[in-house]
């Protein structure tokens, strides 16, 4: 007996993962980051609330705008793509026709075969056919900019509270460490769980979120420690 079957592939998750994941680790970082680099420049406990508050806020909007914009940018070129195609079906089908077909072709397609294909998928969509083969618009890839820009603010913000409830509760003496390492910590966790809901190696992505993240942060603490002024 045959039983329905339908697969689930990790692609689906692009779109939002890749935004998810962008958001809480700028958050993590940046926030992180300010908060060393205050701390390292010796400010009291307040300035460095103030300057991690204000990296949350600032960092949550900027995310949500640079998403918004950005993938919008995207949207727009792809209707006109869309509206473009469209002219080209309603006026000139035939080659339309063969161009679809030949695309199949290239891909192993026997030629008569590709063009029959190709027939068949025109009489039943022909704007769908040709977004999805020749522009590689789909449904699972399309641009979704309110999507982007909600899910990019909400993950900064969710990011960026890690460090900063470090340092609300970490002694003053030892901010600076304990913010580090635990924001270290929390960007391996948030690499893992990207390449596991991605279907990744967990291991290259921790490695690389963990790098880049103590990297930015060693900057700014040897920034603050430099330029900063003993409180």
């Amino acid at each position: 007996m045959s039983k329905s079957h339908r697969e689930m592939h990790l692609i689906e998750r692009v779109g939002w993962l890749r935004a998810a994941v962008l958001g809480a680790n700028d958050g993590i970082v940046s926030t992180a980051s300010l908060i060393v680099g205050v701390a390292a420049a010796a400010q009291g406990r307040s300035e460095i609330l103030v300057a991690g508050v204000a990296g949350l806020v600032a960092g949550a909007m900027s995310m949500a705008a640079g998403e918004y914009v950005s993938v919008s940018s995207q949207a727009d070129t792809e209707r006109a793509d869309m509206t473009r195609e469209q002219g080209e079906l309603a006026t000139q089908p035939d080659l339309e026709l063969a161009e679809l077909a030949a695309i199949y072709a290239g891909r192993g397609v026997e030629p008569g075969l590709a063009k029959e294909v190709a027939r068949q998928l025109m009489a039943k969509d022909a704007l769908g056919a040709h977004a999805r083969d020749e522009l590689g618009i789909s449904e699972m890839t399309t641009a979704r900019p309110v999507q982007a820009a909600f899910t990019s603010a909400l993950t900064f913000s969710a990011g960026a509270a890690l460090p900063l409830v470090m340092a609300i509760v970490t002694p003053l003496p030892v901010l600076v460490p304990a913010v580090s390492g635990a924001s270290i910590a929390f960007l391996a966790l948030l690499g893992g769980v990207g390449a596991r809901a991605g279907g990744a190696p967990i291991w290259k992505a921790v490695a690389r979120v963990t790098f880049w993240g103590a990297m930015a942060m060693a900057l700014t603490a040897g920034v603050g420690a430099i330029f900063g002024v003993a409180a």
